[in-house]
């Protein structure tokens, strides 16, 4: 294997984690509106996702530094061509991170409605946009002979790129509302598991059409094998959530993302971003690479500090395991 296609790989995989964990917790913010009755579920919402939420984006910076440092190429092009939706996606982050931070500051009900507001928008734009965005890489953009975005905004607009920030927003929400089953307790896990039920169904109805039709324009047998597993395992993901089997349910969940996620890189690999101008102007794995001895130093590092980051978060996610309910959260609420 070339070290830019193993770079690739990895890439993918930093990808897929980090929508595997940012994806419940934007689920989780979606659901501060859908599922929280007051304010004192919506503290419990987010509690369960507060010592882990900025060590999910970690998984964002890393998989945006290897390709700045890999693919200096594809960073460019995807980075200036991309430009307004991850522009809004990081002041989203921004705004999401200070408002978890701010908005049990100060006791004014104002005051705190207006940081949930910015919770509840600021985890719904990200998970429409990465969806989108993602779409598009598969489909491809107007990019020239000089390697360059050619195109404007309304070229990202297309219904397969609308169709697939459905497809996120949805399916993340689906993983919060599992989550949420599995992180909290009494009625509010209840009330996840039967919202669970009915976003798993509205999943399916939108996923289902996306997988085909990209599979269809873009797909190989590789990545038909990753779209059953994807429908299969969210299929199971639904009868494991009506059982009460949250655990399963969240793990299942979490395997029909990766296998999605999995899905549009096989289905673009050997590209990184096709050209839909003229094949020959795409960029390919091996046009946009780092030279070699830039593979191989990095190839060392990651081999020395993935495994670590890994293990650190695991190990945080196994000391914040225990459930959280309403009883939990000191009165009076809202402080």
């Amino acid at each position: 294997m070339h070290l830019h296609d193993f770079w690739f790989l990895l890439i993918a995989f930093l990808w897929t984690g980090y929508f595997f964990l940012e994806g419940f917790d934007f689920g989780i913010g979606v659901l501060t509106k859908l599922l929280a009755r007051d304010r004192t579920e919506r503290r419990v919402l987010i509690n369960t996702i507060g010592p882990v939420w900025d060590g999910n984006e970690v998984w964002l910076i890393t998989a945006g530094g290897a390709t700045f440092a890999a693919f200096p190429d594809w960073y460019a092009t995807l980075f200036s061509g991309f430009y307004l939706p991850l522009l809004a996606i990081l002041v989203c982050l921004i705004l999401r991170g200070v408002a978890f931070e701010y908005r049990h500051k100060r006791p004014e009900d104002r005051w705190q409605r207006n940081w949930e507001h910015a919770i509840f928008w600021c985890s719904l734009l990200p998970a429409f946009l990465w969806g989108a965005i993602f779409a598009n890489l598969v489909h491809g953009v107007p990019i020239g002979r000089d390697g360059n975005y050619a195109g404007g905004l309304t070229d990202l607009l297309t219904p397969y790129a609308l169709l697939g920030g459905l497809v996120t927003l949805v399916l993340f929400t689906f993983h919060g509302a599992v989550f949420a089953a599995l992180k909290t307790a009494g009625d509010i896990r209840v009330r996840a598991r039967r919202c669970a039920a009915r976003l798993g169904l509205a999943t399916v109805v939108v996923s289902v059409p996306f997988l085909i039709w990209t599979q269809r324009d873009s797909g190989n047998v590789r990545s038909l094998a990753a779209v059953v597993i994807a429908v299969l395992a969210l299929a199971v993901a639904l009868v494991m959530n009506q059982r009460g089997r949250e655990g399963w349910a969240f793990a299942l969940s979490g395997v029909a993302i990766a296998a999605a996620v999995a899905m549009l890189f096989l289905a673009l690999f050997p590209d990184v971003m096709p050209s839909t101008l003229d094949p020959k102007w795409s960029l390919t794995a091996a046009n946009a690479a780092s030279s070699p001895y830039t593979l191989k130093i990095m190839t060392w590092v990651a081999g020395i500090m993935t495994p670590l980051i890994m293990a650190y978060q695991a190990w945080t996610y196994w000391v914040f395991r225990k459930r959280i309910g309403t009883h939990h959260i000191p009165e009076p609420a809202g402080h």
